[in-house]
């Protein structure tokens, strides 16, 4: 091993931990008008992004993330056309989104520029379908840009929100929520990152309590692995209106169109399954 690398590590009080990577060099930084964007090279995880010092990405372990962040939602819904991610800037979600065939259209909103561009230099694989002619990438608030949807105009909306401090502090509340749910049609679902349900349950509880505030009256967290993030264990959670279930095409999904790496109809069927102490404390 080269004796030229060291190591960053994040600390994260909430959890009383911290994660850890040894890397060979700072490749980037750049302050943007809202954030901190870095970008290391690493010895073992590819390039990492962190965002106000907190990780965001590595090029060895985005998947997990992107992939359950868009086909759990878009294998429930009966037929995704009209998708809209909040955030999302390293466009490794929209990538996703535009696997699905019958997606018309593709609107990614984040307010800071300068993550899609940081992606565009270090993290090329994901912003692959950039370029698709279903997508369209805006640099806006999304606060502001949701409150001005069309009602009934959307199938699925993605929150793929950085932790709920800086920017993103008011995509985690009733008033988004309420846009949210105005824009989305009878049969629209709405995902939202949620953290980890080791530790931060609390405020899982908290989004799903929102949503409901909001009108949402059904809601399914997914859990899955995410290494780079606190405890290695996060979450995204789903919300419907009108007591729709979250039965989903498990017969579509196990024969999609294209690859992924961890996604699959087994996996999304035992996603639903939650660990007893997780259940009991969102449901029971």
């Amino acid at each position: 091993m080269s004796t030229n690398t060291s190591w960053h590590y994040e600390n994260f009080e909430p959890t009383g931990s911290a994660i850890g990577y040894r890397i060979t060099k700072k490749l980037d930084e750049v302050q943007s008008p809202f954030q901190k964007i870095e970008i290391f090279e690493s010895t073992d995880w590819g390039n990492l992004m962190l965002i106000d010092g907190a990780m965001m990405l590595t090029t060895k372990d985005n998947f997990f993330y992107h992939e359950m962040m868009s086909h759990p939602a878009l294998f429930t819904h009966t037929n995704p056309q009209n998708v809209v991610i909040i955030g999302g800037g390293d466009c490794g979600t929209l990538r996703e989104v535009l696997k699905h065939p019958g997606v018309a259209r593709a609107v990614q909103c984040d307010i800071d520029e300068q993550v899609t561009r940081m992606a565009e230099k270090y993290f090329p694989e994901l912003c692959e379908s950039n370029d698709d002619p279903r997508a369209q990438i805006l640099f806006d608030d999304g606060i502001a840009y949701m409150a001005d949807c069309a009602p009934g105009s959307l199938d699925v909306v993605i929150v793929d929100a950085t932790d709920p401090v800086g920017p993103a502090t008011g995509l985690f509340n009733k008033a988004f929520f309420d846009s949210c749910f105005r824009a989305l049609k009878d049969d629209g679902i709405l995902v939202q990152q949620s953290e980890s349900p080791l530790v931060l349950l609390d405020l899982i509880r908290d989004i799903r309590a929102e949503m409901g505030k909001a009108g949402f009256d059904s809601f399914q967290t997914l859990p899955f692995p995410q290494p780079c993030y606190p405890t290695g264990w996060w979450s995204c959670t789903l919300a419907r209106k009108g007591g729709r279930g979250f039965d989903f095409r498990e017969a579509d999904a196990a024969a999609k169109p294209f690859d992924t790496k961890y996604y699959s109809a087994g996996i999304h069927k035992a996603a639903q399954v939650l660990p007893p102490f997780v259940a009991e404390a969102l449901v029971g």
